[in-house]
Parts: structure tokens; C-alpha cells; sequence
């Protein structure tokens, strides 16, 4: 059976919900207001007061309310690589601002409460949002930690960005989506991803012996995530000492191809396969695909393992505005910046979608008739969006029908989506049918 928290990655979730105390997981959580990271003063002195320092050794970093300082300031607490974006100019984000976006209302899926746009963005802990409409920016707003200049934690809208480049590959004619991940990184072939396709891995259809149920201390989320120093590990620890190594432990379970099953694993295991590809860090095949590409502001940058693997299954930290200028490539077809830089063909492949039919027995109260394809989750509905998720309230959200990108950061004090979802979702479609109404009447 599928915990509520299945499906989710990062130390985040599991430090977050295994260090509360019965009391505190009844307790209401602190508010946005009343969690605000610079009110609350954390990491701020010189040096900070015993009781407002966060540190990565003590899992305090991945607490709520310290989450809300540590995603926007995950290079002071864990080693990293970066992602360069080059020498050249930043791509220009034209503005034309509009002061009515706060006032569209909507309905709170289940409940039936009537929110505003304005009042949605502190319930869901938002940290930052830009709002591209026919790719200027209509709405930009930071809050607690994060700044315009700053970087912040994409958790599982990485995965996104490992779809795009592995589907890229595929595109270029230099992977075969058909091959087996054993056959391109012999170190796997007697794992679980041995007799897997590249194809499965994209759209997380292994059968894999991989729990991400976080109420169970033996679940292999723990040993994953352990791997790959993404969170403590205990004293006397002896096992894996990366990401790849934990992936040769990984055993089968059922058919490969049968359904989708979304374990973070599978994420890794593509990295491992477009490093073996392309020869390169992904890191650096990130920003020679990408990042350099579509004029960003700022550098990007990856939570790596001791041995330098980067965390594709939730470990890339980016500009908020930058994560827009991705959004809007998607809407573009692949093209940004004036030149093509993800193929036409891989853009129509995700909005396409994948196959709903293997993605519902996934239980997904909150996405009916959705799917998954090339690491992207594709709504099918009216309007034809669809997103990169992560943890916490992470999000790019495309809206080709209105013209319309949504790129969210947050630090929400419930990992899963299903505390955001409610709100969320049912506002970007509310303020995607506001925009095509057309401007704000004076």
C-alpha cells in the first residue's frame, strides 16, 4: 500500500516528518507569517546565537521552519557543483505587470473555500513566484529568504531537467530509448536496472524493490538518500558510499513496463547513463545544453555526493527567474533566446503525454487522468499543461492554451504535493483563465 508520503524525495521529507514528536505532528504548524525565516533570525549574527544556528550534521536544515531559511542557502550547508551559465548576456525578461492578478479567486479543491491569489501564496509557504504571460512578466513576488539574486532548492524539478536531457539525447539520435541501462553502464547489469530500457527509466515504469514509504525505518529511501549524504549518516555507518554505489544494491521487484511507479532512483540511474553518454559531468552537460543557452542571470548549481555524482532526483538549486526562462522554452517548443535549444520533437513528446492508463494505479487522488512522460507530469486537460513537481511546493507550470508559465518556489511545512495541490493547482488554472480574458480593464 502506498503512503501518503510515497512517491516523494529528498532528506527534507524524511527529516521533516520522522523528528516530530506526536505532539508537534497535531499541532498546527507555524504560518508563513509567523515562520519567516529573517524574523525569526535565523543564520543571522556574527556569530549567529547558538539557537538559531542551522547546520547539515544536526538535520536541522531540514526541519521546518529552519527549512524555510535552508532552501534559499543550500550551498552554506552541503558541497556542491555548479552549473555555468556562461559569459555571454542575459536573455532580456520584457515586463508588463498587472495589479489585478491578486484579486482572482478560486475554488480550494475538496473544501470548496473561496481564496484569492493573494491569499493563496502564504497558505502554500511561497518563497518566490514569477508569472510569464505570452513570455513577459506579468507577476513577481519574493518572500522570506529568498531574494531576486538568490538561489533555491528545486527538490524533484531536477528529475525535469534530467528528462529533458536524456529525451534530448534520444532526439539527437545518441541513445536508443530501446537500449538497456546494462548494456550502457555495465556497473548495473546484475541490478535491477540491468534488463530495464531507457524508456522505462523516463517514464518510471522499473520494477524495483524501492520503498520511498518514510514511516518505515527499512524502507531503501533511507539507504538511498544515506548513499548519497543527502542527509546524516549515523555513527559507525558502513554501507554504500555514493549514489551509483547504492544503485548496484537495488534489487528487482515485478515487471519492468508494467505501470508507473515513481521512485527517485530511477532519476539516478539516468544520470549515470547520460554521464556514460556524453562523458561528461551532468553538470557541465546541463549548462552546455542548457543553461548557457538560454541566457540566464545567474549560475545554477547541484547538491553532489562525496564522489562529486550530482542529486538528480531532487539536488538542483536555481534563480527563480531563470527556472521561468525554462518554463518558457517549453511553451516555445524547445526554442529560447532566439535559437533552438531542446528539439521541437521532445517538447511534443511530453505534451503528448504518457500512457494514463499505467499512470492511475498510482492513486493519485489529486491528478486524475493525469501521466507521466520523460520526467514531466502532463495534466491532459483542457488547457493542456503540465509541470515539473517537487517537494515543498516546487513547481514550473506550463500553460500553452494561455500562453501562460508559472514558476514557483516554496518551503510548505508538508513535503507532500497533496499539501499544496488543493490550492495550487486549481489557482494556476484560475489565473491561466483570468489572462486570456484579456488585459486588466482600467
Amino acid at each position: 500500500m502506498r503512503s501518503r508520503y510515497s512517491g516523494l524525495t529528498l532528506a527534507a521529507a524524511l527529516l521533516t516528518m520522522s523528528q516530530l514528536t506526536p505532539a508537534q505532528t497535531a499541532a498546527a504548524p507555524l504560518s508563513a507569517k509567523d515562520s519567516d525565516p529573517v524574523a525569526l533570525g535565523w543564520m543571522q549574527g556574527s556569530p549567529p546565537p547558538a539557537d538559531k544556528l542551522i547546520r547539515y550534521a544536526d538535520g536541522s536544515g531540514y526541519r521546518f521552519p529552519q527549512i524555510r531559511w535552508a532552501f534559499s542557502n543550500q550551498r552554506q550547508l552541503i558541497p556542491t557543483r555548479n552549473v555555468s551559465r556562461g559569459l555571454t548576456t542575459p536573455s532580456p525578461l520584457a515586463r508588463a505587470e498587472r495589479a489585478d492578478l491578486d484579486g482572482v479567486q478560486f475554488q480550494v479543491l475538496g473544501t470548496g473555500q473561496t481564496l484569492s491569489w493573494a491569499e493563496a501564496l502564504p497558505a502554500t509557504y511561497t518563497d518566490g513566484i514569477v508569472v510569464l504571460h505570452q513570455g513577459r512578466i506579468v507577476y513577481e513576488r519574493y518572500f522570506g529568504a529568498l531574494r531576486p539574486e538568490g538561489q533555491h532548492l528545486a527538490m524533484s524539478v531536477t528529475k525535469s531537467f534530467f528528462g529533458l536531457l536524456g529525451a534530448s539525447l534520444i532526439a539527437d539520435g545518441k541513445l536508443d530509448e530501446n537500449a538497456k541501462v546494462g548494456a550502457l553502464v555495465p556497473e548495473l547489469k546484475d541490478s535491477a536496472f540491468g534488463d530495464a530500457t531507457v524508456r522505462q527509466l523516463l517514464d518510471m515504469q522499473t520494477g524495483l524493490k524501492y520503498s520511498e514509504n518514510y514511516a518505515d525505518p527499512n524502507a531503501e529511501i533511507w539507504s538511498h538518500v544515506r548513499a548519497g549524504s543527502v542527509m546524516p549518516r549515523p555513527p559507525g555507518y558502513a554501507g554504500p558510499q555514493s549514489f551509483y554505489e547504492f544503485l548496484q544494491t537495488v534489487k528487482k521487484e515485478g515487471e519492468h513496463g508494467a505501470a508507473f511507479a515513481y521512485k527517485t532512483v530511477n532519476t539516478d540511474a539516468l544520470g549515470w547513463v547520460i554521464r556514460r553518454v556524453t562523458g561528461q559531468g551532468v553538470g557541465d552537460y546541463l549548462s552546455e545544453r542548457i543553461w548557457s543557452r538560454i541566457g540566464a542571470e545567474q549560475d545554477a548549481y547541484f547538491a553532489i555526493d562525496t564522489v562529486g555524482n550530482e542529486f538528480a532526483g531532487g539536488g538542483l538549486n536555481t534563480g527563480l527567474r531563470d527556472l521561468a526562462r525554462v518554463g518558457e522554452m517549453m511553451r516555445m517548443d524547445g526554442r529560447f533566446n532566439g535559437q533552438q535549444i531542446v528539439p521541437k520533437a521532445v517538447i511534443d513528446d511530453i505534451r503528448r503525454g504518457g500512457d494514463r492508463a499505467k499512470f492511475a494505479p498510482a492513486g493519485y487522488a489529486l491528478l486524475p487522468g493525469w501521466s507521466y512522460r520523460n520526467m514531466w507530469w502532463v495534466s491532459h486537460n483542457e488547457h493542456g499543461a503540465y509541470m515539473a513537481r517537487g517537494i515543498h511546493g516546487q513547481s514550473i507550470y506550463v500553460d500553452p492554451k494561455a500562453q501562460m508559465v508559472i514558476a514557483r518556489y516554496a518551503s510548505h511545512p508538508v513535503a507532500a504535493n497533496a499539501g499544496n495541490d488543493p490550492v495550487t493547482l486549481p489557482a494556476f488554472h484560475a489565473l491561466a483563465r483570468h489572462l486570456m480574458a484579456g488585459p486588466a480593464k482600467p
